[in-house]
């Protein structure tokens, strides 16, 4: 059994031409749940961390149990209006159109050591912004991971381009 076995394919969601990747079906799979918390602890496991920041929604769940394997801290990254408290936003864009997310201004402390997780990345849109705000708030990040890199789409790049070393756990080239 691999992780990306695990993961489900489906054809043409959200709209026509995408190749949707569904980790529910990593997740639901207490072998494959385990392997993916493992191999993305095990990764870092020898970095000094802070705080890890997932991205809403798969970023929180894979994100905390991150966290909690490393014993560090987890910071939500959310869609704008669902924060509580005072938050800093950055947009970013979609394929059609734009979104926004944000973060808790108090979430980082300048210079703590951040490394940002989300289940997947493709173009790098949210990722990036997510890079902003940690910025922001003096975050040092220390690494981008993911569960999936579609590497066609440039995202990993965009972020490697910036400085910031990257990973992910399996790939999807071209499918």
């Amino acid at each position: 059994m691999t992780l990306k076995s695990l993961i489900r394919t489906i054809p043409h969601y959200p709209k026509q031409g995408i190749m949707f990747r569904d980790i529910t079906t990593l997740l639901k799979d207490p072998k494959g749940l385990q392997l993916l918390v493992d191999g993305l602890a095990e990764q870092y496991a020898k970095q000094k961390i802070d705080k890890i920041v997932g991205i809403e929604a798969r970023g929180f769940v894979i994100g905390a149990a991150v966290a909690y394997k490393l014993g560090v801290g987890f910071v939500p990254v959310r869609k704008s209006g669902k924060l509580p408290a005072q938050t800093f936003q950055q947009e970013y864009a979609l394929e059609y159109g734009s979104d926004v997310i944000e973060i808790h201004q108090d979430a980082i402390t300048v210079g703590e050591r951040v490394l940002l997780l989300d289940d997947l990345i493709a173009t790098g849109g949210t990722a990036m912004a997510a890079v902003s705000l940690i910025n922001q708030l003096g975050g040092n990040i220390i690494g981008c991971a993911f569960v999936i890199d579609l590497p066609d789409l440039g995202g990993m790049q965009r972020l490697q381009n910036l400085g910031l070393p990257t990973f992910a756990l399996c790939q999807f080239e071209g499918e």
